[in-house]
């Protein structure tokens, strides 16, 4: 389990980063820093312990043993990440590191409030956390690589729970099927025209030299995983981007130029070309989206308000309703119905089912199932997709499975992915072991008088 250690120790890093007072300004001048472990070529300092330990609310076990430790095992992992030439999308990094700041930024109340209870600045805090939340993605990034062989079989499954008692096997949580009819409220043409007009100045700006792209996307892009990087996107495929996105930004050729504007399904944009590297582009880009009138969102739950009365009394089902009237594409040709999309953990293919646990549905759809009876409409309400845009919503609660203990027959794929994890585990544990043999560690003399999970740090 040491992996999922890592992870958890990281992330409760992270968790109460802004939940302490005490920072390593507090006791850098009390301190004298020095190296007191060396693996590989990296260096772990005496700071580096004090500032991890400081920001933990407790650790089990002597933190002067545990802590370096687990930024040993790091070591390990993101050594290994440079050898196989493992990197974490700056986008994906850059999304959570913006979701776990406005968190922060709501808990203490204004982003003043969070940089006088930090004591450092938003962009000190938002770097801190951008390494953390990188170093994790990568970890993670080399631990599925080196596991990505390893398979189960039904057999191992059945062997491997066969002597389990029941009282001991997993639990499966309450799960649910959810049908969902959508409408986009509709946006008024001036919005459009405001919109529009915005990017065209923002356009003509750039030509003209008298602003450049990367600062006019920091300072108005509504797109808050590239805004921050000026707009610039990762190296990405055509077939990885929206249609009409990607056909624009495949006709594009000249680096100075700026792109027409272009509507997807996330808004408004303007593009330009960074760089080409085979059949991936570099891009930056601006994103506008309309605002929705409070009026326009009335008349859109005002409408799916009648037709929820219409399916309860009878004059059409939920399915047809949702087959024709639905905005949300996913889910309209499965008759309404929603699925969730996941990934096999033994096979890494992609699994498709219409179950979700609570936690794997929307928030505001789980908050509207959670007192729902099997066969009951919802009253409308509105949610944010996952394209950003606002909706007006109605769902129907299908079905309820509660939560019981697993069976083979009818939680099979829970069952694989625990005994997958456990092979896993035991394969990255000989893994730190053979990387400690095989690797350069220095340990100061005072350091070294711990009871390690590996005892291997340690060498005769």
């Amino acid at each position: 389990m040491i992996f999922a250690h890592i992870k958890r120790f990281v992330a409760l890093v992270l968790l109460v980063m802004g939940a302490q007072l005490s920072s390593f300004a507090q006791f850098a001048g009390n301190v004298v820093d020095e190296v007191i472990w060396v693996v590989g070529d990296e260096a772990i300092l005496r700071s580096d312990v004090e500032k991890v330990r400081t920001q933990m609310t407790r650790v089990t076990g002597n933190p002067y043993c545990v802590i370096p430790e687990n930024l040993a095992i790091q070591k390990l992992f993101l050594h290994q990440a440079q050898i196989d030439s493992i990197e974490a999308a700056e986008e994906q990094i850059n999304r959570y590191v913006e979701a776990q700041i406005n968190q922060w930024v709501q808990a203490a109340g204004s982003k003043e409030k969070l940089e006088e209870y930090r004591n450092m600045s938003m962009a000190q805090i938002r770097e801190e956390t951008h390494d953390l939340v990188k170093d994790n993605q990568v970890m993670e990034l080399v631990r599925e690589h080196l596991t990505k062989d390893i398979k189960v079989t039904p057999a191992e499954v059945r062997h491997y729970f066969k002597d389990i008692p029941e009282d001991s096997l997993p639990l499966i949580p309450t799960q649910v099927e959810v049908e969902l009819l959508a409408e986009h409220p509709r946006i008024q043409p001036e919005e459009i025209e405001r919109v529009k007009s915005a990017l065209r100045e923002y356009a003509e700006r750039i030509q003209s030299g008298s602003s450049s792209f990367s600062t006019l996307a920091i300072l108005y892009s509504e797109d808050p995983g590239s805004a921050r990087q000026g707009g610039e996107m990762d190296y990405m495929g055509k077939m990885e981007l929206d249609p009409a996105f990607a056909n624009v930004a495949w006709s594009l050729n000249d680096p100075k130029k700026v792109s027409k504007i272009v509507e997807s399904q996330f808004g408004y944009h303007i593009i330009q070309l960074v760089d080409k590297r085979g059949d991936k582009l570099k891009l930056r880009h601006i994103l506008k989206k309309p605002h929705v009138d409070q009026a326009d969102i009335d008349a859109a739950l005002s409408r799916l308000d009648s037709i929820a009365k219409d399916i309860r009394e009878g004059v059409f089902t939920f399915e047809v309703a949702a087959s024709r009237l639905s905005d949300d594409v996913d889910s309209r040709a499965n008759k309404g119905l929603m699925f969730n999309v996941t990934q096999d953990a033994n096979t890494g293919e992609r699994v498709r089912t219409s179950r979700f646990k609570m936690g794997e549905l929307p928030a505001e759809i789980a908050r509207v199932v959670e007192t729902m009876e099997v066969g009951d409409i919802s009253k409308p309400f509105t949610m944010i997709d996952k394209k950003g845009k606002e909706q007006c919503c109605i769902v129907k609660l299908k079905n309820r499975i509660p939560a019981h203990t697993a069976t083979i027959t009818e939680d099979f794929q829970v069952l694989s992915h625990i005994v997958r994890q456990s092979r896993s585990e035991e394969f990255l544990n000989n893994w730190i072991r053979e990387k400690q043999r095989t690797t350069y560690i220095r340990i100061n003399p005072e350091w070294v008088n711990c009871e390690f999970q590996y005892p291997g740090w340690v060498k005769e």
